[in-house]
Parts: structure tokens; C-alpha cells; sequence
């Protein structure tokens, strides 16, 4: 990589390089390289473990009286594959990754190979200037989540996460239709969907209009890569 390449990613993680090998590394996918050993692959494992422990300690010190399975949602939440290749293409540094002939085309680029970049890149700020700046760095790039970061809201009240998300990532606020509803007057069941601006996300069934609601929006977040299928 030329000097004026590796100057813009240090301008886009704000953190200045002593060794730039360690910069150069991350930025090398095992597709351009001769030897997987040669490529980001080992760095991607150590800057994953580096953003663990720097969100778990921050969870810990900023939700005191939340207890370890409330931690732990918003913390799988937050270094997610899909929570890391988005912070990537916000910093764009795809723009910057070296990959083999082709490769740029794929949607691997905006996906595994932007959250491997992240990665790796925390990893290298690591092993050149230590904990104190990579975790500087993580504060700053995951200053927003971690402010709205709230594991009480993702108990039974998906309907206020997802309210909070859509207006602030695409300006609009959820709307829920009624689908369908089948059963007795006594029994009955109702499918909702959600629409958020003209995009239509998968329904969900409950015994009451509102658990209904509550369902849809789960959909929607874990869609959107907001919440793991299993929280």
C-alpha cells in the first residue's frame, strides 16, 4: 500500500501507526496472498477477542445493576458480524482492504470481509500502541451503541427498541398492520407485519394484537441485525 492510503485509514480510525506493518497486515486478505499466515486471518482472531473485552468491561462499569444475562444480550448484540461489517463500511474501510482479482465484487466485501477488516484492524492498533488506544478506539466507534445500549428495552419492549432504531438510522417510524386473525371471539390469534418506509418485514402470530406487535418488531431487529435470533 502507498503512504497516502495508509495515512487516509489512520485519518478514518484516528490512530497514527509507530509500525505500519502491523496496519498493512490488516489490510491483507487471504485472497491476495501467498500464505493465509501472510494475510489478516490472525489478526481478525485476536481483534475479536480485544473488542470482547473491551465492550464486557465497559457493559460492566456502565450497567451496574444489570445482571450477567442482560450484559451478555447486549454484548452479542454489539460485537455481532453484522454489528462489525457495518461499523466497517461507516469507516469504509473496504475502500482500503486488499483482495484478490474479483474479489471487490462480491457481497462478502460489505459482509464478512468488512467485519474481518475491523478486526483485524483493532488488532493491529492493539499490538502497536496496546490496550489503552484500541479500546479509545472502540469508544469512539461504538459511541452511539453503546449509548443506546439497554438490555431492559429488549425485555418484552422491541416495539420501543426497533421505534428508537428506524428513526434514527432511516428517519421513519415503524407502522403495524393487521394481517389476518383466525380463531373464536374467545380464542382468537392476529398476524402482524411492519413496515418501515417501503420496506416490508416478515410477520409474526400472537394471542393479542399487542403480543403480535411485540413479535413483529423482534423480526425486524433481528433482520436488521440488531439482536441475535436467540435473544
Amino acid at each position: 500500500m502507498d503512504e497516502q492510503a495508509l495515512q487516509a485509514v489512520e485519518e478514518c480510525i484516528g490512530y497514527s501507526f509507530r509500525d505500519r506493518r502491523f496496519l498493512i497486515e490488516a489490510l491483507s486478505h487471504s485472497s491476495q496472498s501467498d500464505s493465509r499466515l501472510a494475510s489478516n486471518e490472525r489478526l481478525e482472531f485476536l481483534g475479536d477477542a480485544v473488542l470482547g473485552l473491551v465492550v464486557c468491561e465497559t457493559l460492566f462499569n456502565r450497567f451496574p445493576d444489570y445482571l450477567e444475562g442482560d450484559l451478555t444480550k447486549i454484548k452479542s448484540m454489539l460485537v455481532s458480524r453484522k454489528t462489525c461489517a457495518r461499523l466497517s463500511n461507516s469507516l469504509e474501510l473496504t475502500r482500503f482492504i486488499q483482495v484478490g482479482k474479483g474479489m471487490e465484487l462480491t457481497r462478502a466485501m460489505t459482509g464478512s470481509i468488512a467485519a474481518g477488516t475491523l478486526e483485524a484492524v483493532i488488532a493491529a492498533v492493539y499490538l502497536d500502541g496496546g490496550l489503552e488506544p484500541a479500546r479509545r478506539f472502540l469508544e469512539s466507534l461504538y459511541a452511539e451503541l453503546l449509548d443506546r445500549a439497554d438490555a431492559n428495552q429488549h425485555q418484552d419492549n422491541y416495539k420501543s427498541v426497533l421505534q428508537q432504531y428506524a428513526q434514527h438510522e432511516f428517519g421513519a417510524t415503524p407502522i403495524y398492520e393487521l394481517l389476518d386473525e383466525k380463531g373464536p371471539d374467545h380464542n382468537k390469534c392476529f398476524e402482524v407485519a411492519v413496515f418501515i418506509g417501503d420496506r416490508h418485514f416478515p410477520s409474526a402470530w400472537g394471542v393479542t394484537k399487542k403480543e403480535a406487535e411485540q413479535r413483529a418488531a423482534r423480526n425486524v431487529l433481528v433482520e436488521l441485525g440488531q439482536i441475535g435470533p436467540d435473544d
